[in-house]
């Protein structure tokens, strides 16, 4: 089943008047493109072209430091610096924030870009993974506002699947998956948000998400101005007995003759549901989620019991590494495009979007997670093979602001103008690092890349051309991302 819309939603502290009249008056550009994509966002005779045979995709939800992640300003001031200080990691000259010390050995399998730019501090995850140019804070806010462009991943499925489609192959695993439920469905809050979801080409390219089956392990307490949510923390950690499973048809354990009956009498609905709107679009899901079932590859990519305990401890027992193991079983199942987000859960303002408590949600929780998980999978890929045909990366909406907030436990807001992603695997370069902030992690001095750029380097290694042209709903042609460069300095 194709999740739609997450549940409601809040926007979080930090958002200042300037940051809403900066981004709420960026017009949305047309974009369309009669003879094609503009010629700087071509790659050919780059090296690395189609290298990448899949790709996992890990968002941190709310956003990074760059400052206690990839860029530590051990020289900065206190109010910069912050309480973390930094180690050397296996790269000579990259250090990394001492919360990351698994991490700092296998850097030398990645490449890390300290110079992503942008002009948007909001949580703009659907500018972020779409080629979209610019996206007004309302629709960011408006998940099925038709002038979305599609997800990176609703791409990949579609162009993949034009071809299999003409020779009616149908794929065992998914081409778009999502993990660990439906994107920001699983926290109170006042608004929606857009982000992973089909855009213009329909809701039948929304990724496939799965569900979470299973209970927390330790307790939190989260505020949000008069709301207060006390409850287990599934990325603080989980049991192991819990799974993920297809959402809406139950989980691979259904038995075929059960499935067989149920599908029997959804079809004496079928005429029915087709003369409703939208009721066309699911078929395609529908049938997806039906033949996924019945497949024993796609089945078992679920079963984390498979994997010996050492492997499921290198991930880390949270929400977040069991997801992300799941995702490398997906992968290795043939899953062409997987994305792990770390989301907001309970309340909003919560995941990554650390405008209070920062350093005591960095040491307890979020440093502790993404240290294990990332380089649990970076080593399990490379140790089966795998790493040089999987693409891997790390990335957010934005950065945090290098002045730390006077706020109970500190807080860093809202900060697009640099931050730090990562990249490797899937003709990535190892041990490399790409650009340069300034002394306070504050702005580029070297080499400035666009998250737009990111995106084309992606399609890139997964052998789709960044000059590839869409058609929108009224169909127009659109370019994958207009305007767009392949960063040459992170392949191999």
């Amino acid at each position: 089943m194709i999740r739609v819309l997450g549940g409601p939603k809040r926007l979080c502290d930090g958002l200042t008047r300037r940051d809403l009249l900066q981004v709420t008056g960026a017009g949305l550009l047309g974009a369309g493109l009669a003879g094609g994509a503009s010629p700087a966002a071509a790659s050919t005779g780059l090296p690395g072209f189609g290298k990448a045979k899949s790709c996992i995709l890990l968002f941190l939800y709310g956003s990074h430091s760059q400052i206690e992640t990839f860029d530590p300003k051990p020289d900065a001031p206190e109010r910069i610096r912050g309480e973390f200080g930094s180690i050397p990691s296996s790269v000579p000259g990259l250090d990394v924030c001492e919360g990351l010390p698994n991490l700092a050995t296998v850097m030398d399998r990645a490449t890390v870009i300290r110079s992503v730019t942008h002009p948007y501090p909001v949580h703009g995850v659907a500018y972020a993974t779409t080629g979209n140019p610019t996206i007004p804070l309302a629709m960011e806010l408006s998940p099925r506002d038709p002038a979305h462009w599609p997800f990176i991943g609703s791409v990949v499925d579609h162009l993949d699947g034009r071809g299999a489609r003409a020779v009616g192959e149908r794929p065992e695993v998914p081409r778009n998956l999502q993990l660990p439920f439906a994107f920001s469905s699983r926290r109170i809050g006042e608004v929606a948000r857009a982000g992973p979801y089909g855009g213009f080409l329909g809701q039948s390219f929304d990724p496939i998400c799965t569900e979470f089956v299973g209970e927390g392990t330790r307790k939190t307490r989260k505020t949000l101005a008069s709301m207060t949510w006390d409850d287990y923390e599934l990325y603080r950690g989980i049991t192991p007995e819990s799974r993920f499973r297809l959402g809406g048809l139950g989980s691979g354990d259904v038995v075929v003759d059960r499935l067989d009956r149920r599908r029997s009498l959804l079809q004496q609905l079928e005429d029915v549901r087709r003369a409703l709107p939208g009721g066309a679009s699911l078929d395609r899901n529908r049938d997806m989620a039906y033949r996924l079932l019945r497949s024993p590859s796609f089945r078992r990519a679920f079963d984390l019991g498979e994997e010996s305990p050492e492997t499921r401890e290198m991930y880390g027992m949270t929400l977040f590494g069991q997801a992300t193991l799941t995702a490398r079983r997906l992968v290795e199942a043939g899953g062409r495009f997987v994305t792990v987000f770390w989301d907001e859960f309970g309340l909003a303002a919560s995941g990554w979007d650390t405008h209070w408590d920062h350093f005591p949600r960095m040491r307890d929780e979020l440093l502790p997670g993404l240290d294990r998980t990332l380089s649990g999978l970076l080593l399990d890929l490379d140790r089966r093979g795998m790493l040089d045909e999987t693409l891997v990366v790390l990335m957010s909406e934005h950065g945090r602001t290098p002045q730390i907030g006077s706020v109970p436990g500190g807080g860093r807001d809202h900060w697009s103008r640099c931050y730090s992603i990562l990249m490797a695997g899937g003709g990535v370069a190892r041990g490399n690092v790409v650009g340069k902030s300034d002394k306070i992690g504050g702005d580029v001095l070297d080499r400035p890349v666009s998250p737009k750029d990111v995106l084309a380097t992606m399609y890139h290694l997964l052998g789709i051309d960044p000059a590839e042209v869409l058609q929108d709903r009224l169909g127009r042609p659109m370019a994958l991302v207009p305007g767009a460069e392949v960063v040459p300095e992170v392949l191999a």
